[in-house]
C-alpha cells in the first residue's frame, strides 16, 4: 500500500491491486494512482485510493483509466453507493485508443449536515465499456468522513422578573455528525445567584435537540426600593472523551446572556398607599371623629331638653306666667296636652309626645358556614326609635356578607372580610316607627379565626344600635 498526498491537501491511501487480475497488468507508479488491466476484452485497468473528507469541505482524488484492448473503446463512469449524492466524476465519459490511458477526477463534497455521520463509508465507481458492456466493473474504495462539532443553543426568555427565583428554557440542538454529551457552565459577576439545570448533562445524537430547564435563585429577598437587575451568562460545551477532544476542538461559541430582575416584596406604590391610609386614619381619629361624637352628643342633649316636662315642673328656659291664663310649662289655659308652642324632643315635627330617653339594643347572629340568617329588634307599640349610632362587630374575622336595615330602609351591605369593627353615626337621628324593625341579615361564607388561634365552628356577628326611644302615647 502506497501513501500519497492528493491536490487540495487531501491524503489518500492507495489500495493494493486485486490478485484476480491477470499477469499482464500494467502499473503506473508515478506518484498518482496505480492501474491494472482486467482479463476481459475491453476491460479498463484502474483502481481508486481511499479518501478522507470533512463535511462542508471538498476533497478530490484521481483515477487513471487505461484501455488494454485492441479496439477503440469508450467508458461511462458513474458513482454508486452512499456517497453518490455528493460525489461527482469528471469527465463522466472517456474514449481511449488501444494502449492509451486518461485520468479522471473524483470530487467529494459532503454537506455540513448531521445526516453525514462520521466514520467510514464505501465508495464505488461503475465503469461501463460501450463496445463490451459485459465487461462492466465496479471499483470500490473507502471514504473516511471526519467528525465535526456544532451546537445550536437558545435561551428564553432573556429577561425574567421575580421575587426570589426565575425559570428559563434552554434549547440545545446537536448540528454535528457525532453523538455528544453537553454540559453547562453559568457565569455571574458575584455569588448572589444560584443555578440548577435539569437535566444537567444531556446526551444528543446528530440532529437531535432537547429542552433543558434552568432555575435561577437569589440568596436573599429585596424588601423595599427599586428592582435589582442580575445579569448572567450560560456557556454550552461538549463533554466526553478527552483524547478525542484534543484532536477535534469545536469552534468557540459566545456565551448566552440573560438577566434576572429581582422585584422588591413591597413596591414603592404600596408604601405610598399605606402612608396615605395611615394619614387618613390619623386625620379621622384626630379631627373628624371628635367632631362627629360632639355633634351627636349635642343632638342627644338637645333632644332630652326638648322632651316632656313632669307635671308641676317648668320646662327649662320657659317663662313663668303670672296670670291665671297660663299653666306651668307655658301652655295656655284650656289647651290640650301636646299642643304647646314647642316641639316634642323625639319627633316634634310628627307631634310625638310622652316620655323619651336614651336606648340601646344589641342583635346577635350566629350561624354555620353556608347559611343565611336574619335577626330583628322590633320597636315597641306607641314608640319611635331615633337611631343616632350603630356599631357592627365581626370579632372573629368571618368571611361573607352582612346587611342591616331600619324598617324598609336598607342602610348598608358590607363584606365581612373587609372589617372587624365598623361604626356609623348620624347627626340627625334616623327614626323608626312603632312595630318597624331593626334587621340584620348575615350570609356566612367561611368562619374566621378569633383571638384563641383556632378557627371557629360558625360565623358570629353583632349589631348594636343606640339612640332615643320616645313614646307617642298621649
Amino acid at each position: 500500500m502506497v501513501g500519497i498526498r492528493m491536490p487540495g491537501n487531501v491524503t489518500a491511501r492507495l489500495l493494493p491491486s486485486r490478485s484476480s487480475w491477470d499477469s499482464g497488468a500494467h502499473f503506473y507508479r508515478g506518484g498518482v494512482t496505480p492501474s491494472a488491466a482486467s482479463s476481459g476484452p475491453g476491460a479498463p485497468g484502474l483502481d481508486i485510493p481511499a479518501v478522507t473528507v470533512t463535511p462542508g469541505e471538498i476533497a478530490t482524488t484521481i483515477l487513471t483509466v487505461r484501455n488494454d484492448s485492441d479496439i477503440v473503446e469508450a467508458y461511462n463512469l458513474e458513482v454508486v453507493g452512499d456517497c453518490a449524492p455528493w460525489t461527482t466524476v469528471e469527465p463522466a465519459r472517456v474514449s481511449l485508443y488501444p494502449g492509451t490511458s486518461e485520468t479522471v477526477t473524483l470530487r467529494l463534497a459532503p454537506p455540513r449536515s448531521p445526516e453525514i455521520r462520521a466514520g467510514e463509508r464505501p465508495l464505488g465507481v461503475r465503469v461501463l465499456p460501450t463496445e463490451h458492456p459485459e465487461s462492466v466493473r465496479v471499483l470500490e474504495t473507502t471514504v473516511h468522513i471526519e467528525a465535526f462539532h456544532e451546537l445550536q443553543t437558545e435561551l428564553a426568555p432573556r429577561r425574567r422578573r421575580g421575587w426570589l427565583r426565575g425559570r428559563y428554557k434552554l434549547v440545545v440542538r446537536n448540528q454535528g455528525n457525532t453523538p455528544v454529551q453537553v454540559g453547562f457552565t453559568p457565569g455571574q459577576a458575584g455569588e448572589e445567584l444560584g443555578f440548577a439545570f435539569t437535566p444537567a448533562q444531556p446526551k444528543l445524537e446528530p440532529g437531535e435537540s432537547t429542552e433543558v430547564g434552568l432555575r435561577v435563585r437569589t440568596a436573599k429577598p429585596v424588601w423595599f426600593g427599586a428592582p435589582v437587575v442580575w445579569p448572567f451568562t450560560v456557556d454550552t460545551a461538549e463533554t466526553g472523551d478527552e483524547e478525542q477532544s484534543r484532536w477535534d476542538e469545536p469552534a468557540a461559541r459566545p456565551p448566552l446572556e440573560a438577566e434576572f430582575v429581582q422585584i422588591p416584596i413591597f413596591p414603592r406604590w404600596l408604601l405610598i398607599l399605606l402612608a396615605a391610609l395611615l394619614a387618613l386614619l390619623l386625620a379621622w381619629f384626630a379631627l373628624v371623629r371628635p367632631v362627629v361624637k360632639s355633634a351627636a352628643k349635642e343632638a342627644a342633649e338637645e333632644a332630652v331638653q326638648q322632651g316632656p316636662t313632669p307635671a308641676g315642673a317648668q320646662r327649662p328656659g320657659a317663662e313663668t306666667g303670672g296670670g291665671s291664663d297660663s299653666e306651668p310649662g307655658g301652655r295656655e289655659s284650656g289647651a290640650p296636652a301636646g299642643s304647646g308652642g314647642g316641639l316634642d324632643g323625639a319627633s316634634g315635627e310628627e307631634g310625638v309626645t310622652g316620655t323619651s330617653g336614651q336606648h340601646s339594643e344589641t342583635i346577635d347572629v350566629q350561624l354555620a358556614a353556608g347559611e343565611t340568617k336574619s335577626r330583628s329588634y322590633k320597636v315597641p307599640k306607641d314608640s319611635v326609635f331615633g337611631v343616632t349610632d350603630a356599631v357592627v362587630a365581626n370579632f372573629q374575622g368571618d368571611e361573607g356578607v352582612l346587611t342591616f336595615s331600619f324598617g324598609d330602609r336598607k342602610i348598608t351591605t358590607i363584606a365581612l372580610e373587609t372589617f372587624r369593627n365598623q361604626d356609623y353615626h348620624w347627626v340627625t337621628p334616623i327614626k323608626i316607627a312603632e312595630n318597624d324593625t331593626v334587621t340584620i341579615s348575615v350570609t356566612c361564607a367561611k368562619p374566621g379565626t378569633p383571638a384563641t388561634g383556632r378557627q371557629a365552628q360558625g360565623c358570629h356577628e353583632v349589631l348594636n344600635v343606640s339612640g332615643i326611644l320616645s313614646s307617642t302615647k298621649e
